[in-house]
């Protein structure tokens, strides 16, 4: 039996919706043919008239017609003063499109950072929210308690934006109702049970405190650069974006947009220190023994990579 998709564009930018059209190996097209998937709703590849598509809408509305995945891009907009009409349809607040139809459908998923967590505008004049979260905290606009039809949390694919593979083995996984384990933020361990840093192509240089302070070297960008390749969860270096690359390996730091707090206060390219030692150091890691082991390692790092001689 196929599986019907609602894809409902709330306060984004429309990146995770470019990056999933980018898919390949499957594209988009023989992924939903593939899986057997009816596409209800889908801004950019929709052809229903505005009449149709509000027929449509009433038929889930009142559950003549079975929405089994709800997908949402972009954060929920609640502003001004919760009225939630900085981001309107035909005059009345978007929210309450959203509402309605995560009551209807069988599973939710937040597509990309902003819908899963409220990415650029929480804590702004637009009052914006993820579904379950707000940055870190549980709730969010559905509510910490909201279960979908299917009896789950919205399941978080988090990421500015979502990587195209992530989302469709996401709807692979739900099509064959294979069971997504999730972590403490509704993110699936499939894809964000590692962090960023492993298959970083610059680890050797990590590892052995070879570090860059300007563009264009083959060093580690975490000590001063504000890679957050060591502090965030993401399949970015498992599977390359257009199967080719990732940011640390064209030279970029990794911002950690698939974190809750994204985007950080401080500037992108500096990291947080005090003295030269980061202040956000990976998970479970002792300051004190990051200090004494990243000194220790520093002074051991072999001309080679002193040299900049292996590497990306």
């Amino acid at each position: 039996m196929s599986i019907t998709v609602y894809w409902l564009s709330a306060g984004g930018c429309g990146g995770d919706t470019m990056s999933f059209l980018g898919a390949d190996s499957p594209d988009v097209v023989e992924l939903f043919a593939a899986l057997d998937v009816d596409v209800l709703w889908h801004p950019s590849l929709s052809t229903l008239t505005a009449a149709e598509h509000e027929t449509l809408l009433g038929r889930i509305r009142s559950g003549r017609q079975r929405l089994d995945v709800l997908i949402v891009e972009g954060a929920v907009i609640r502003g001004p003063s919760g009225t939630g009409l900085y981001d309107g349809r035909h005059g009345k607040p978007k929210k309450d499109l959203v509402a309605a139809l995560a009551g209807q459908a069988g599973t939710v998923v937040a597509a990309g950072t902003c819908a899963s967590f409220g990415g650029f505008g929480v804590g702004k004049e637009i009052e914006a929210t993820g579904l379950q979260f707000q940055g870190r905290d549980k709730g969010g606009f559905l509510g910490e308690g909201f279960r979908s039809g299917s009896g789950l949390p919205v399941i978080n694919l988090a990421g500015c934006p979502c990587h195209p593979q992530v989302m469709a083995g996401a709807l692979s996984a739900l099509a064959a109702g294979v069971p997504l384990r999730l972590d403490e933020f509704n993110r699936p361990l499939n894809w964000f049970g590692v962090l960023v840093h492993q298959g970083c192509s610059r680890n050797e240089y990590h590892e052995y405190r070879v570090e860059e302070e300007e563009f264009g070297q083959k060093g580690c960008l975490f000590f001063h650069m504000g890679c957050h390749g060591p502090l965030v969860p993401g399949p970015c270096n498992k599977l390359l974006w257009n199967n080719r690359s990732s940011k640390p390996r064209a030279g970029v730091p990794c911002f950690g947009c698939t974190d809750p707090g994204f985007p950080q206060k401080s500037p992108f390219f500096l990291t947080p220190n005090i003295e030269g030692v980061p202040l956000a150091l990976p998970s479970g890691v002792s300051r004190a023994h990051y200090l004494v082991y990243k000194g220790m390692a520093a002074a051991a790092a072999p001309d080679r990579l002193k040299k900049r001689e292996t590497g990306v």
